[in-house]
């Protein structure tokens, strides 16, 4: 994912969202190309899309999740949501590694997948983001520096 410096937890996350944007729409130029080239740069860029949103779950799982529910208790459903949304985005992923070859069958997963990744990205934005953001108690700016410091860990850990 993107370096960012000193960025809130809202807008690294939404920084995320917007490269792996960028991601689908490489692959989907190339997948749907006439004679559909590149079978192996798309499945470069297939695992490049599942390893940002493999760190990029974890971290919001494991840091800004948590410290949402903590401070905005009316946040419970939403976040409860989002992970099952994750969970969704995850098994589309692991789908996505199985395959291996980029061929009409990974096409469509990515395409499914990156349905799915919009889908979440749009209601964090319309509805989580706002309410972190209006949150009491919830130190945004520490929360990014956190975020970016565990996305960093995470993205050595694949590199």
């Amino acid at each position: 994912m993107p370096e960012l410096a000193a960025k809130d937890a809202c807008e690294l996350l939404d920084a995320d969202h917007i490269a792996v944007k960028h991601l689908f729409v490489d692959y989907a130029r190339l997948a749907y190309a006439p004679d559909a080239p590149g079978a192996a740069e798309r499945a470069d860029i297939a695992m490049k899309i599942c390893n940002e949103l493999t760190v990029h779950a974890q971290i919001e799982e494991e840091i800004f999740y948590p410290a949402l529910r903590k401070v905005v208790p009316d946040a419970a459903g939403l976040l409860d949501e989002a992970r099952q949304e994750h969970q969704q985005v995850k098994n589309l992923i692991s789908q996505v590694r199985e395959m291996g070859t980029a061929d009409t069958t990974m096409d469509q997963l990515v395409a499914d997948l990156a349905r799915a990744v919009e889908h979440h990205v749009k209601e964090e934005r319309d509805e989580l983001f706002p309410k972190a953001k209006a949150a009491k108690g919830l130190d945004l700016a520490a929360l990014g520096q956190q975020l970016q410091e565990r996305q960093q860990e995470l993205e050595a850990e694949i590199a």
